[in-house]
């Protein structure tokens, strides 16, 4: 009886000791705010995104004011980016904006929002295999080209706004392109009306794009089929007029890859939280 009295009492000693042990684990205990935010500043250079995640929480609830506190909310976004999370990244460049929109570093969320919704447009599988982007389903490419707009609108002279006004011409000619596989589509099937409007937007809402002069031959093969041969000819008129005047552009090139850099302001000076 003594011995089985000993036995409980020293697995509930075990017992409680591994909590105690558990909460001793816990090494940032006590860490000021700036050493928590150098700590995860530097996971984060060393790919270690989930640990800077981690990190990067614990200091916006220990210390949620202050310098630290909102390079680290904007750090974070950066880290979900990195770590192929972009609803988390999304979520916390919303947040930041929401709450810093006069901070002078705000134009970087926005850019990232950006990056974010592009990649997401391009689509894992491109990465390894050269895939047409225009045929994805556009609510990405559109999220992103509006997220740019927003970028352009506010912060013209950004540091960004160059590269988003590229991204945001090869986005568009990216769904124009789209709406051509679509109005494609229905010229196979025998579709003509749904044809021609599909050719018809592209040519009303993406001017400028190598997208309209395709757009304008399938309208004519389109309403010659529909044998609408007045409609055909107004629709070779418009095409032949633009072609000899020089006005169908080539497709923008790709944007070169992006290298966002994590450290968006000077640390040196920051005070104590």
């Amino acid at each position: 009886m003594t011995r089985i009295l000993v036995t409980a009492l020293l697995a509930t000693t075990l017992l409680s000791g591994c909590g105690i042990l558990g909460k001793e684990f816990d090494e940032t205990e006590g860490w000021s705010a700036s050493e928590l935010y150098n700590k995860a500043a530097s996971e984060l250079d060393a790919a270690n995104y989930q640990r800077a995640i981690e990190l990067y929480k614990k200091l916006d609830a220990r210390y949620p004011f202050g310098r630290y506190a909102m390079q680290g909310q904007l750090d974070i976004a950066y880290a979900h980016y990195k770590a192929e999370e972009p609803e988390a990244a999304l979520a916390a460049a919303d947040r930041f904006i929401k709450l810093y929109p006069q901070n002078p570093y705000v134009d970087y969320a926005y850019y990232l929002k950006g990056i974010v919704n592009y990649n997401r447009s391009i689509g894992f599988l491109d990465r390894f295999v050269p895939l047409d982007t225009s045929q994805r389903d556009p609510g990405s490419a559109l999220d992103a080209f509006n997220d740019f707009a927003e970028l352009v609108r506010l912060f013209p002279n950004s540091k960004y706004a160059a590269d988003a006004r590229q991204r945001m011409l090869h986005l568009r000619n990216n769904l124009a392109e789209g709406e051509l596989h679509v109005a494609r589509y229905y010229m196979e099937r025998g579709a003509y009306l749904a044809a021609v409007s599909r050719a018809q937007y592209v040519v009303e809402r993406f001017q400028r794009t190598g997208a309209v002069e395709d757009a304008l031959e399938l309208m004519v093969a389109a309403y010659q089929r529909l044998g609408e041969d007045e409609l055909a000819a107004d629709a070779q008129r418009v095409l032949v007029m633009n072609r000899e005047a020089g006005r169908f552009l080539d497709d923008e090139p790709d944007p070169s890859e992006v290298s966002l850099a994590r450290r968006v302001w000077d640390y040196l000076s920051l005070d104590e939280n």
